[in-house]
């Protein structure tokens, strides 16, 4: 039996990855789940077939912040309320931070950091009208320890923590707890393409020898949502392994 108290969930990205894995695990979990992606994909176009009184979709682009404002109020009309955000959809590409075209670092900073910040406050608005709620970020150990060619991804996933502590104070006499999950290196879309050599060279700097799985960065998020962490807010959960010990 679940432990989690099921009510409408939002969770930026959720036609992939951890965000897909999120979302499923939601609705198996009795959750109504909002999400949006740039494109709707197979996984979205089946879920909509399966559960369509519980699941939403909509169109958003990171780099327009307007459209995720956008997103998270068609969410609102959809279900009523915003119990849970999992600002989870995120941009990363490598490169020297010298040699980057101002356009792409200003871009990645707009995508993690810009567009969750107008996501956060959508939802932070329905959650004081409704009486309470719980924002989960998601971070990278790329903000707790400095990695060569992600300066500006490092930067915007950084920011996410000020953000965080900044809302649990701010947020908390409403009810609201405010929490980040801070990802070590794991199976995801962003590390399909890491070549052999370099994911070997990962595993041997963690100290439990291998990168994680989706599924156990879920498993944080779904306990920052549930009632054993009814009394956590203001806080980062690092899954990584113990890369950054």
């Amino acid at each position: 039996m679940s432990d989690t108290t099921a009510g409408v969930a939002l969770v930026s990205g959720g036609s992939r990855g951890l965000g897909q894995t999120l979302v499923t695990r939601l609705l198996a979990e009795g959750w109504q789940v909002a999400t949006f992606s740039r494109t709707a994909g197979d996984f979205v176009e089946q879920t909509l077939k399966a559960e369509p009184d519980r699941f939403f979709w909509t169109e958003a682009d990171l780099l327009r912040p307007e459209t995720v404002r956008a997103a998270g109020k068609a969410a609102i009309d959809r279900f009523g309320r915003i119990d849970l955000l999992v600002n989870n959809a995120g941009v990363l590409e490598q490169g020297l931070f010298v040699t980057m075209p101002p356009r792409r670092a200003e871009d990645l900073v707009t995508a993690n950091l810009t567009s969750p910040v107008v996501l956060a406050q959508v939802a932070a608005r329905s959650m004081v009208a409704s009486g309470g709620g719980q924002i989960i970020n998601i971070s990278s150990v790329n903000a707790v320890r400095g990695y060569r060619g992600v300066a500006a991804y490092s930067a915007a996933k950084a920011g996410l923590d000020g953000l965080t502590h900044s809302l649990a104070r701010e947020l908390g006499p409403a009810g609201i707890r405010v929490n980040t999950v801070v990802p070590g290196f794991f199976d995801s879309d962003m590390t399909e393409g890491v070549g052999p050599e370099y994911r070997e060279r990962i595993q041997r700097r963690t100290p439990l020898g291998r990168l994680g799985d989706r599924a156990e960065v879920a498993d944080a998020v779904l306990f920052l949502a549930s009632p054993r962490a009814g009394f956590v807010t203001g806080q980062r959960l690092v899954i990584d392994g113990g890369i950054t010990c």
